[in-house]
């Protein structure tokens, strides 16, 4: 496949992405604002560590302002940023496409339209990913999920079947598993029910698995499903068996299904893995529980759906953005408070 491919930031998931199909033989140049990594990368590559292997792939890794110098051309490109800074890195690669290029969403959260306003709907394809990494030393990724436990499905907007989308999934096939999907919208709203699950782990200060055995602390985070899926079925999504699963395992009663997610996301991850959200507040960074859990409860109140959960997990998040609360286990309590208090 003789195509031009950019990744669109470098952080734990770009990285793996880049790496894995730079691995594969692919063309692929790596863009991001973070100098100290892609410095790192550019003297000596990028390592991946997994449970299975540890190895290092020299890939093209390029900081944002490069790219004017020698005005490169992409037929693809993989956008891995957080939301809060979708809007402009897509605005800035919408420089570096061809006419008939498409950017593919590698993202969390609800991202493809807000993609779509920078670089036109018919540019636009989203992406569910299952991938858990995580990046503190600049040029090195820990992965927790090794290609065979990493799961994508890509989609049109409209939900047709194209010859681009099945490019996109084959070059994905290099990094993971990755299916296709009519119901892109669909399957998206199921991952962020799957996310806003795990984000309440974010300011325990504990790995995925440590948190889940707190007690009241798988009942709390699937009481947090349940009110996403209610929201994302007053907005007329369908849930999606998404992450390896069958339909049959995704049965129709939601509690079960929701439960079902969640013992797969924290299984498929392994014991060493810590939530997105986790990683950014264990890094004084600004997570991306506003767009998840954040985007239920914007959701909810529109609909007149109570979503006190969700609610609390923004809350609390926020106490922790504002570095009013430490990370620390105790802080389930609070988001037990925080529940009864919007209730």
């Amino acid at each position: 496949m003789d195509m031009k491919i950019a990744v669109v930031g470098a952080g734990a998931i770009g990285s793996c992405v880049a790496a894995s199909m730079t691995r594969a033989g692919c063309d692929v140049a790596i863009v991001d604002q973070w100098p100290q990594h892609i410095d790192a990368m550019k003297a000596n590559g990028v390592r991946i560590v997994t449970k299975e292997e540890d190895y290092t792939v020299p890939v093209k890794a390029y900081h944002l302002c490069e790219f004017a110098t020698f005005n490169p051309e992409f037929d693809i490109a993989f956008i891995t940023v957080k939301s809060y800074d979708t809007q402009w890195m897509a605005k800035y690669i919408a420089n570096y496409l061809k006419a008939d290029s498409v950017l593919v969403g590698l993202q969390n959260a609800f991202n493809d339209d807000a993609n779509a306003e920078m670089v036109g709907r018919e540019r636009t394809m989203g992406c569910v990913v299952e991938l858990s990494a995580e990046i503190f030393t600049p040029g090195r990724v820990q992965r927790n999920t090794v290609p065979t436990g990493t799961w994508f499905c890509v989609g049109e907007l409209d939900g047709s079947t194209t010859s681009r989308l099945l490019e996109a999934q084959a070059l994905l096939k290099h990094v993971g598993k990755c299916d296709t999907t009519d119901n892109i919208y669909g399957a998206k709203w199921t991952k962020l029910i799957a996310n806003s699950m795990t984000c309440p782990f974010s300011s325990l200060g504990l790995k995925n698995w440590e948190a889940v055995k707190l007690p009241g602390m798988f009942e709390f985070s699937v009481e947090v499903g349940k009110e996403s899926f209610a929201v994302g079925q007053a907005l007329g999504h369908r849930i999606e068996p998404l992450f390896g699963l069958t339909s049959e395992q995704i049965s129709k009663d939601s509690d079960e299904a929701i439960k079902t997610v969640m013992r797969k996301m924290v299984h498929d991850v392994g014991p060493n893995a810590r939530t997105h959200a986790a990683q950014d507040h264990a890094k004084g960074r600004r997570s991306e529980i506003e767009y998840i859990n954040g985007r239920v409860v914007l959701e909810g109140a529109r609909l007149g759906i109570a979503t006190p959960y969700n609610h609390a997990v923004c809350e609390v998040a926020r106490k922790t953005h504002r570095g009013e609360i430490k990370l620390d286990p105790s802080n389930l309590a609070l988001l037990q408070a925080e529940v009864k208090e919007a209730a």
